[in-house]
């Protein structure tokens, strides 16, 4: 069911980029993907899940109606779900912001935070490599750009038309930047794409060619009017319509500010129209890199015959391999090694997706072999299952230049309990952990 849901995401997206009834397409998008992440549990809940739900869901009142509506000419847009998209790209950055300040992360008040930050994120890429190499006073430097971009540029949105145009020209490149960086799956590319609507047509009609500038500037042809009757009933129609979007509208602009004022004091105002929609997904409250991880740690699951000889299982995406450059993967999520990195700052008990992982290597479990590169034991399960941490650290560049390697590691213990199956089939523990807590 999970895959069907998947593969009709998938198809009404790309009928969505060919234009076939537009918010047809989009209300399937939503379904589907709201299902998913329902359905995904300790695969989903990422904030960037919540900014997709929430900008498709008032994508659906921004795009043209109709089965082919060409460029809209004839149906365009509400004012409202143009701002609400707008609102919601603030918000993501301005209460990122707030966030950061008010968790009081030492890391952001020195302008320390981005010292070691393209080395401990959930998957860093290889520009990334270099970046982390860059001195002192360029972290130093843009961590005080990303609070000043978050908590005073983005205001910008609020002034006119040129100090749009001119806010738009300054997060492109940074979002850029951290596309190339880092892999926070889609989270950037969709920021970027309602960075867009800082823009407008005056001046995006500037760069067409002459000869398309013309489905744009023309004028529409207008509806020949109705019978009395018809007319009426749709002119009725159209208000309840029109009364049903504006109370969603302000539903949706109360909840989110709601969200905004609470971070910074706790304000005495009904909270059930909040609650209400949560499930939905669609007014969120965001706050990302609140507090800086301060270490790069990994999990690492092996498999034994023999209770000595210890054979890991190779990772798709994570950091494993030292001499294996760090990739470039967004907008593509692997969930499960993103599952596994925050598994790395908590302990086995927090994260059952651990244990549970093991336990389903024990069988040689098909499905949770696809999450990995390769069976190592491709003939018979291993008798014994484990779970190590490592930290890992970018090399130096003498290092890399010396010996090749993009990462050193330094082996902490065991993460979960050591498993295995008895003969009866049973399975039980054989070792308990012994890695320290991470600081």
């Amino acid at each position: 069911m999970l895959m069907a849901l998947c593969w009709a995401g998938m198809g009404a997206s790309l009928l969505l980029v060919l234009n076939l009834w537009p918010r047809g397409m989009l209300a399937i998008c939503f379904v589907c993907f709201l299902s998913f992440v329902s359905a995904a549990q300790d695969f989903s809940g990422y904030q960037s899940d919540g900014m997709l739900l929430e900008a498709g869901f008032i994508s659906l009142f921004f795009a043209p109606s109709g089965l082919r509506p060409g460029f809209g000419r004839s149906s365009s847009p509400m004012r409202a779900s143009l701002f609400l998209l707008q609102w919601e790209w603030f918000r993501i950055y301005f209460e990122s912001g707030v966030a950061k300040m008010m968790s009081g992360d030492p890391e952001w008040r020195h302008f320390t935070a981005m010292d070691e930050y393209y080395q401990n994120g959930p998957l860093p890429t290889w520009i990334g490599w270099y970046m982390q190499h860059l001195p002192h006073w360029f972290h130093a430097s843009t961590a005080f750009a990303t609070l000043a971009l978050e908590l005073v540029l983005v205001w910008m949105l609020f002034l006119p038309r040129r100090w749009r145009i001119v806010c738009f020209f300054i997060v492109t490149p940074w979002e850029l930047g951290v596309i190339f960086t880092a892999n926070y799956t889609f989270l950037n590319y969709l920021v970027l794409a309602l960075g867009v609507l800082l823009l407008d047509d005056e001046f995006l009609l500037r760069f067409l060619p002459q000869g398309w500038k013309q489905p744009f500037t023309g004028t529409s042809t207008p509806e020949q009017p109705q019978g009395q009757t018809s007319g009426g009933f749709r002119d009725q129609l159209k208000i309840a319509k029109l009364s049903l979007t504006a109370v969603l509208f302000a539903w949706i602009f109360y909840a989110t500010v709601a969200e905004l004022i609470w971070m910074v004091v706790p304000l005495p105002v009904p909270t059930s129209p909040v609650v209400a929609l949560e499930p939905f997904r669609i007014a969120n409250r965001y706050g990302l890199f609140a507090v800086m991880t301060r270490g790069r740690y990994e999990i690492e699951f092996q498999g034994s015959d023999d209770g000595k000889t210890w054979v890991a299982y190779p990772f798709r995406y994570k950091p494993q391999d030292l001499n294996k450059p760090p990739g470039i993967y967004a907008p593509y999520q692997p969930r499960f090694d993103w599952n596994l990195w925050f598994a790395s700052l908590g302990s086995w008990r927090e994260y059952p997706i651990v244990p549970r992982t093991e336990v389903r290597l024990l069988s040689n479990d098909s499905d949770v072999l696809s999450l990995f590169k390769q069976n190592p034991f491709p003939q018979k399960p291993p008798r014994q299952v484990r779970a190590v941490l490592w930290q890992y650290w970018f090399t130096s560049m003498a290092e890399k230049r010396a010996q090749g390697l993009w990462w050193r590691r330094q082996f902490l213990g065991l993460y979960a309990p050591t498993i295995e199956r008895d003969s009866d089939g049973n399975i039980r523990a054989v070792e308990v952990p012994n890695v320290q807590p991470r600081q």
